[in-house]
């Protein structure tokens, strides 16, 4: 499957978490108007978008305003157009957005040859404010996972878990 989105202006970029914690599914969506995108990705790439994010805004002006915080939660139903892979990141003086492009992880045949047609991508360039407003929100859903212990920082399940520390 080929897909290709390009959102020049978004009504949001945001990203939560489906399921429990310790087997929650991760996403991203892109949304403007009736159109919504969403891409399955894990916990530490959001947290990488986020870090970048931050680095490139803490050498901006602040933001004037920020969306409302129910904007921020995912639209559902959430249907995944792909699983991702490479992230792309950057900022266009011109307008004064950051761009973020999304790139489905490759699929390979038994000889190790790229599939055809498995080569989706989604761009969205957004404000300013909406990036804060993603990193804020990004944060409090990586950060609403399992606990750390506190000896060894490994997630814990409800019923604890083996420490490496502690054995």
């Amino acid at each position: 499957m080929s897909a290709f989105y390009e959102f020049e202006e978004v009504d949001a970029f945001t990203t939560g978490a489906i399921g429990q914690p310790g087997a929650r599914v991760f996403f991203l969506q892109a949304r403007h108007g009736r159109q919504r995108v969403a891409v399955k990705c894990e916990k530490q790439q959001v947290s990488a978008i986020v870090q970048y994010l931050q680095r490139v805004l803490s050498d901006l002006p602040p933001p004037e305003d920020k969306p409302m915080a129910g904007a921020l939660e995912l639209a559902t139903p959430v249907e995944e157009v792909f699983v991702l892979g490479p992230i792309g990141l950057g900022y266009d003086r011109s307008s004064d957005k950051m761009i973020v492009q999304l790139e489905e992880v490759g699929a390979y045949d038994d000889d190790g040859e790229p599939i055809e047609g498995r080569d989706g991508h989604i761009r969205v360039y957004v404000t300013r404010a909406q990036a804060a407003a993603f990193c804020e929100h990004a944060e409090r859903v990586v950060a609403a996972g399992r606990p750390e212990c506190q000896w060894c920082n490994l997630p814990m399940d409800p019923d604890g878990h083996a420490c490496p520390r502690m054995n």
